[in-house]
C-alpha cells in the first residue's frame, strides 16, 4: 500500500519535516559520491550492535563514534528506492505532527524515535556485527504519533492489483495498524531473516505513541506561535478528494474544492479525485484567477448516467479557506 496524501489538513509550512529531509537528501547525495555499497561508511557510521558488546570489533572504534552513530544512522540509506520511500512516508505524515509538537519539539521529537527504535534493534540483537540504517525507525514513531492523534483522518492509498491502480481512501487507523501489523508478523515469522530491522520499526511506533503522551505533561514555550507568523501555507494541497453528492433531480452532481485566498486571486490547477465504486480516477482542473467564495465551476460529462438521458455534469464549488 503506498500513501499518496492524507485528508488532515494544516495551516503552517512544516519547516522541520522539510529540514530533515533535505538534511537527508544531503547526506543521500553524499552516499553517492562515496558508493551505495560502501561498507566502511555503514560500518563507522550506521547502528552496529557488536561496536558496543564485542570486544574484537568494539575496540576499532571510538566511544564518540559509537555515541554519534546512534544519530547518524538514520540519516543513511541503502539505496534509491529506501531513500524514496522512507521520505515519501515521511512526508506525507510529518506535517501533521509537527503541527502537533512544533517546528522545535517535533525535531527533538524524530531524533529520540530514532534513537528509541535503535535502542530496540540492540536489544533484540546485542551482538550482531551487521550494520543497521535507514530512517525507518524514527518515521514509525511519526507514524505511531498519527495513530494515536489522527485515526480517523482518511489516506488516500494506492494498491497496484498486478497492472491496475487501485486508488481507495483506508481510514489511518486501519492503514497504520496493518503496517505495524505487518511489521510485527515479520518480526516474529519468516521475515525475520530478511535483513530488515523488524524490531527497529515496532520500537519506533511505539516510541512514537508514548512519547505524545509525554509532551503533553510538558508545558508550551510560545515558539511555534511565534513562527507561525511566518510560516502559515498560502496554499491549499494540489491533490484533493471530491465526494459528489446529487443535485435534486437529474444526472448532475456536485462537490467542493478548498482554495486559498492567494490561489482565488492568482488562480491555480488542482488534482482531483473523484471515487467511482472501486476506481477513484484523477482529474486536472483548472481554477480560473478572480474566483469568489461560492464560484461553481463546470465540469462537463462528469456526473451520473441515467438510463435514456446524457451523462451529467459535476459543479464544484469553490471555497476560500483563508484571507490574506
Amino acid at each position: 500500500m503506498i500513501p499518496l496524501r492524507d485528508n488532515q489538513p494544516t495551516n503552517s509550512i512544516p519547516i522541520a519535516t522539510y529540514a530533515i529531509i533535505g538534511i537527508t537528501a544531503l547526506v543521500f547525495l553524499l552516499q553517492l559520491q562515496w558508493g551505495l555499497d560502501n561498507d566502511a561508511v555503514f560500518y563507522l557510521y550506521g547502528l552496529v550492535p557488536g561496536k558496543y558488546t564485542v570486544w574484537d570489533l568494539s575496540r576499532h572504534f571510538s566511544l564518540f563514534n559509537k555515541i554519534f552513530s546512534c544519530f547518524s544512522y538514520m540519516f543513511l540509506h541503502g539505496g534509491f528506492w529506501h531513500f524514496l520511500g522512507n521520505m515519501w512516508f515521511f512526508y506525507i505524515f510529518g506535517d501533521n505532527i509537527e503541527a502537533h509538537f512544533g517546528s522545535v519539539r517535533f525535531f527533538g521529537f524524530y531524533i529520540l524515535c530514532g534513537i528509541i527504535s535503535g535502542g530496540f534493534h540492540f536489544l533484540l540483537n546485542p551482538t550482531s556485527p551487521v550494520p543497521t540504517i535507514g530512517a525507518s525507525g524514527a518515521i514509525a514513531g511519526v507514524m505511531g504519533a498519527y495513530f494515536l492523534l489522527h485515526p480517523r483522518a482518511k489516506i488516500l492509498t494506492l494498491i497496484p492489483i498486478i497492472i491496475i491502480p487501485w486508488i481507495i481512501e483506508i481510514p489511518a487507523f486501519i492503514f497504520l495498524g496493518f503496517w505495524f501489523l505487518m511489521q510485527f508478523l515479520n518480526a516474529t515469522g519468516g521475515g525475520a531473516g530478511a535483513g530488515i530491522a523488524w524490531w527497529a520499526h515496532i520500537g519506533g511506533f511505539i516510541a512514537g505513541i508514548v512519547l505524545i503522551k509525554l509532551n503533553q505533561q510538558l508545558p508550551k514555550t510560545g515558539t511555534q506561535e511565534r513562527l507561525t507568523k511566518f510560516t502559515q501555507k498560502k496554499h491549499t494541497p494540489k491533490l484533493q478528494v471530491i465526494v459528489p453528492r446529487p443535485m435534486d433531480i437529474g444526472p448532475d452532481l456536485s462537490g467542493q474544492m478548498e482554495i486559498s485566498s492567494l490561489e482565488a486571486l492568482t488562480g491555480t490547477k488542482k488534482m482531483v479525485a473523484i471515487p467511482w465504486g472501486f476506481h477513484k480516477p484523477l482529474y486536472k482542473v483548472t481554477v480560473p484567477p478572480g474566483v469568489k467564495q461560492g464560484t461553481r465551476l463546470r465540469l462537463a460529462g462528469m456526473g451520473k448516467t441515467i438510463p435514456d438521458h446524457k451523462k451529467g455534469d459535476l459543479f464544484l464549488t469553490i471555497h476560500i479557506k483563508n484571507a490574506i
